[in-house]
């Protein structure tokens, strides 16, 4: 059988793998309603797949993500899926492989979630704007009206770049404002909806850390703060984006 890897570590980090044969509930994204990579084996919830051979995350295994916004990240399609893997199960940093899954759930097209997402990422970060956000961004990010989305991507990606150049602002504030105004701009994206949910997390998140080292005054504390903010802020972007995505597939269970 196919393979369904990546091919390359994407990963924040390269641990070491952990094989189990527990159990492990997550999370997959998928083009559609088939495997990918040549495979063209059909999904649908209640089916199982299975592979043969040694399982490597990235390279060969059934893949997911225990964290919904860890999945974003490795995301082909829109498509959500809730995954229970078992057989071999060799856990990496934000992934895993297996050589059984099962889809349990989900099987919606996530797309209008994940840009109602991508906006309110950016809109969490509007404080952080210098100078303050403009009118045209706000209620882009507010109402998702796809006439403004051109406009205000535009407004939002001269603001990041003047935000580089600020000679007032400390370093950390001139990122912050800069990674604020580019999750705007990713949010606003003429991109699939994927991707523009992921971009515009990184930047938000990157805005959220830069900011919180603002308040530092030690290279060391820096450090950890960063580390400690961005942590902090990506857990909260799971939480939301998993409220999101279980509301979007209840909607399409009971039809409402």
């Amino acid at each position: 059988m196919r393979n369904e890897g990546w091919g390359s570590n994407l990963g924040d980090g390269r641990g070491a793998c952990d094989p189990t044969t527990r159990s492990i509930r997550a999370w997959w994204f998928s083009e559609g309603h088939s495997l990918p990579r040549g495979d063209g084996r059909p999904i649908a919830i209640g089916t199982t797949h299975a592979i043969e051979g040694e399982i490597v995350p990235c390279e060969r295994g059934l893949h997911g993500s225990v964290r919904i916004i860890d999945a974003l990240r490795y995301a082909t399609g829109p498509y959500i899926w809730r995954t229970e893997h078992s057989g071999v199960v060799v856990q990496d940093h934000d992934k895993l492989a297996s050589s059984v899954r099962v889809y349990v759930g989900g099987g919606i097209d996530a797309t209008d979630a994940l840009r109602t997402f991508a906006r309110r990422e950016a809109w969490d970060v509007r404080h952080l704007w210098s100078p303050p956000m403009p009118e045209i961004v706000v209620q882009y990010l507010r109402t998702g009206d796809e006439s403004l989305r051109d406009a205000a991507r535009e407004v939002a990606r001269d603001t990041a770049v003047a935000a580089t150049t600020s000679a007032v602002a400390s370093v950390a504030t001139r990122n912050a404002a800069e990674a604020a105004a580019n999750a705007a701009a990713d949010a606003a994206k003429n991109a699939a909806a994927w991707d523009t949910a992921w971009y515009a997390t990184w930047s938000a998140t990157e805005a959220a850390a830069w900011a919180a080292a603002n308040a530092a005054t030690r290279s060391a504390a820096e450090a950890a703060v960063w580390d400690a903010a961005r942590a902090t802020a990506r857990a909260r972007q799971n939480h939301q984006l998993t409220r999101m995505i279980w509301t979007a597939i209840r909607k399409v269970k009971t039809g409402t």
